[in-house]
């Protein structure tokens, strides 16, 4: 009897153990897929990692996996995973994916945005809720706005008034700083910015622009002389939010949609408070590391406005549905 009693409460620890791994195995996973350096103090792993906490202490049978740098999908081919449904969250530079949704460009438009405090209204703007009625028509949502500045940066001469980019092979981020750069003479060169230190390395690039955030974490200081960062002017800002496949959603309970809407509000928050010290942060490490530092005058920035207006901006309206209404839209915001 004492052998028929071991066995059946053997099996029924066995079921019970079952039972437990069949509940456990029933949270759900969402893979998050992004570019940039995992665990090095990139904001924009930061934000990601700090929804991943957030959804995990709201208990509600949801986790949020991250893969940084490319481990999972390379830059460029986030957007379209995500869009299929074969990605479930990603944080991206939005404009790389405007060779499939060419109204995306707006949002890495020369002289657009200029400081971090007009970025902030333009989240709440017509502008923004345009921008997000492509991104859902695309196949995804936003969990959480971000814009970056940045700025030049060279290993030739200090790009300040347009006449200084004559002759240098540049990286921009898009095709509306692309086509403003080689308006004003640079050689244009395409790649997202994990890229640039290799392109830098190799003579491929004399310079690149890309955010400061980027700048520090892929340690291109390394490769430059100078730099040209935001100051008061800053021509380049770019959107780059975190980003929820609308298929994954849809899959999602309420308690679980919920969870995601408050931890994206959250890694918001806590972007919104970081992103000037990024712009500092940048000035002090390429300082530290013996590159000279300027910044563009109000001069400067008016004559690279004056070349955007009649390149990128004319052709952005020309050529994109809803260009002009667009642009009209994010000028309005005070």
């Amino acid at each position: 009897m004492i052998r028929q009693f071991s066995s059946t409460a053997a099996v029924a620890a066995a079921t019970l153990t079952l039972a437990f791994s069949s509940v456990a195995s029933a949270e759900t996973v969402l893979r998050a897929s992004h570019q940039f350096p995992g665990g090095q103090g990139d904001v924009r792993d930061e934000m990601v990692q700090l929804m991943a906490k957030e959804v995990a202490a709201a208990d509600v049978d949801l986790a949020i996996q991250v893969y940084p740098g490319q481990s999972l999908f390379k830059a460029k081919e986030q957007w379209g995973a995500l869009a299929r449904g074969r990605l479930d969250m990603t944080s991206l530079p939005l404009d790389y994916a405007s060779g499939r949704h060419p109204e995306f460009s707006a949002t890495l438009m020369p002289g657009l945005v200029r400081n971090h405090e007009r970025a902030q209204r333009l989240n709440d703007s017509e502008f923004m809720t345009m921008i997000k009625d492509v991104i859902h028509e695309g196949g995804a949502r936003v969990l959480a706005d971000a814009w970056l500045a940045g700025g030049f940066a060279s290993n030739k001469r200090c790009i300040t008034s347009p006449e200084t980019v004559e002759g240098q092979t540049l990286r921009a981020a898009g095709p509306a700083v692309d086509e403003m750069l080689a308006s004003a003479g640079a050689s244009i060169t395409s790649m997202p910015s994990s890229d640039i230190y290799t392109a830098m390395q190799t003579g491929v690039l004399d310079g690149a622009n890309t955010s400061s955030g980027s700048f520090v974490s892929y340690r291109i200081y390394e490769q430059v002389s100078c730099l040209t960062a935001p100051g008061k002017n800053a021509l380049w800002f770019m959107y780059e939010p975190v980003l929820i496949s609308e298929q994954s959603w849809n899959k999602l309970d309420e308690a679980q949609q919920q969870a995601l809407v408050e931890a994206g509000q959250k890694a918001e928050e806590y972007f919104a408070g970081e992103a000037a010290a990024l712009d500092q942060k940048m000035i002090d490490v390429f300082e530290e590391n013996g590159v000279e530092v300027v910044s563009m005058s109000e001069e400067d920035y008016q004559a690279w406005l004056d070349i955007a207006q009649q390149s990128s901006y004319k052709t952005f309206a020309e050529n994109v549905p809803n260009g002009q209404a667009l642009i009209d839209a994010a000028l309005a915001v005070e």
